[in-house]
C-alpha cells in the first residue's frame, strides 16, 4: 500500500513539473507568451536612460535588451524599477531579467543569480569645481564631510571603506547632484557612465578619480535564483555579443569602450 501511494505521489510531481510553466522556468514561459520581460532604471546615462528630448530610452543595456529579444526571437517589454526594488520586482516575477549595469555584489548574489560581467567601473566623485576643501579623491574621508550614494547602489557597500567622512544614502532621482550643489553634502559617489553624464550635465560639477584602484566592480545581468536553464541562457548571450561584436558596437555607440570586458 505504501508503495502505491509513494507512485501516485511521485507521477503527480511528475506531471506537475511538465505541465507547470513555473516550474519549467523563464525560458519556456517568455518562449511561451512570446515576450521577454526587462527590467530597467531609466536613470542611469549610457546604461538604459529616458532621453526626455527625444522620448526614447537609449544606453548600452537598451541596445543589448533589444539583442536579447531578437536572439530569443520574442517581443521586448521594459519594466521599470530602480536600484532599490529591483531585487523584489523580480522574485515577484516583474520581470525576467535585470538588464541596467547590476554591479556584482555578495549581497545581491544571495538573492539572484549573474550571468558573466559585461562591464568593469571602478568609483568616482562628483563635487563643485568650487569646493573649499575636496581638491583631489585623498581629501575625501575627512571629519565634517558628507558623502552621498544612491541607496541600494554598490556605492554604499564601497563607502563603509571611509572612516572619518559621513555617509548619506538617498532614494530620489538626482538627489545627490541637489545635495552638493547645494553645499548640503560635499561629494557623491559614482560610476563610469553617471561620471559622464554628470560632467555633460552641470557646469559646476568636477570629477575626482581615485589615487589607486579604490572598488573595481564588475557589472553582469541578474535574474531570480534556481533557474539553471535561464542562467545558462543569459551566459550563452553574453558570451555571443562578446564573440560576434555587437557589444563592442553598443559600447562605442555609448562611450563605454573604457570599462567594456569584450574577452
Amino acid at each position: 500500500m505504501q508503495t502505491s501511494i509513494k507512485s501516485i505521489l511521485a507521477a503527480v510531481a511528475l506531471l506537475l513539473t511538465i505541465s507547470s510553466p513555473a516550474l519549467a522556468g523563464q525560458l519556456d514561459r517568455i518562449r511561451t507568451d512570446n515576450v521577454v520581460r526587462v527590467c530597467h532604471w531609466p536613470a542611469y546615462y549610457a546604461i538604459s536612460f529616458y532621453n526626455s528630448k527625444s522620448n526614447k530610452l537609449e544606453g548600452i543595456d537598451i541596445g543589448l535588451a533589444q539583442e536579447l529579444a531578437t536572439d530569443l526571437g520574442v517581443e521586448l517589454k521594459f519594466v521599470k524599477t530602480s536600484f532599490a526594488t529591483f531585487i523584489k520586482d523580480i522574485q515577484a516575477d516583474k520581470c525576467d531579467i535585470a538588464m541596467f549595469g547590476v554591479g556584482i555584489t555578495e549581497a545581491r548574489a544571495k538573492h539572484l543569480d549573474y550571468s558573466a560581467p559585461y562591464l568593469r567601473s571602478d568609483i568616482y566623485a562628483i563635487v563643485t569645481k568650487t569646493h573649499p576643501t575636496l581638491k583631489t579623491w585623498d581629501d575625501m574621508d575627512r571629519e565634517g564631510h558628507i558623502l552621498v550614494v544612491q541607496k541600494g547602489t554598490f556605492m554604499e557597500d564601497a563607502a563603509s571603506a571611509f572612516k572619518n567622512a559621513s555617509v548619506l544614502s538617498v532614494v530620489k532621482f538626482q538627489q545627490r547632484e541637489k545635495e552638493v550643489r547645494s553645499g548640503r553634502a560635499d561629494a557623491f559617489l559614482t560610476d563610469y557612465p553617471y561620471g559622464k553624464k554628470i560632467l555633460v550635465t552641470y557646469e559646476w560639477a568636477k570629477l575626482l578619480e581615485p589615487s589607486a584602484p579604490f572598488h573595481n566592480t564588475e557589472y553582469a545581468y541578474a535574474i531570480n535564483k534556481g533557474d539553471p536553464e535561464w542562467l545558462a541562457y543569459i551566459n550563452g548571450f553574453v558570451q555571443r555579443i562578446k564573440a560576434d561584436g555587437r557589444l563592442k558596437k553598443h559600447a562605442e555607440a555609448n562611450g563605454l569602450m573604457p570599462i567594456a570586458i569584450l574577452d
